[in-house]
């Protein structure tokens, strides 16, 4: 787990939605929490979490992590954010 200031350090684009720097992307771990975690993300529009999605995607090709969702809706309850 990477420290505050370690974090802190990492570029935008090693963040699933790098504009509110959360759920680094950092290895496969960090992958797979962002997967697990994703529909509990707030304050984030669902353009944000289409594009969160695709860096998701392509992390978990970079990280040899299997994704059987086909989209981040897949994960929501409902099929859509929380408003």
């Amino acid at each position: 787990m990477a420290t505050t200031k370690q974090r802190n350090r990492m570029p935008e684009s090693a963040f699933a939605f790098p504009e509110q720097r959360k759920e680094p992307l950092s290895d496969a771990s960090h992958v797979r929490n962002a997967i697990a975690r994703f529909d509990q993300v707030e304050d984030v529009s669902d353009a944000e979490r289409d594009r969160a999605w695709k860096r998701i995607l392509a992390a978990a090709r970079q990280f040899d992590v299997e994704v059987s969702e086909k989209s981040w809706r897949d994960l929501m309850p409902g099929g859509k954010t929380r408003r």
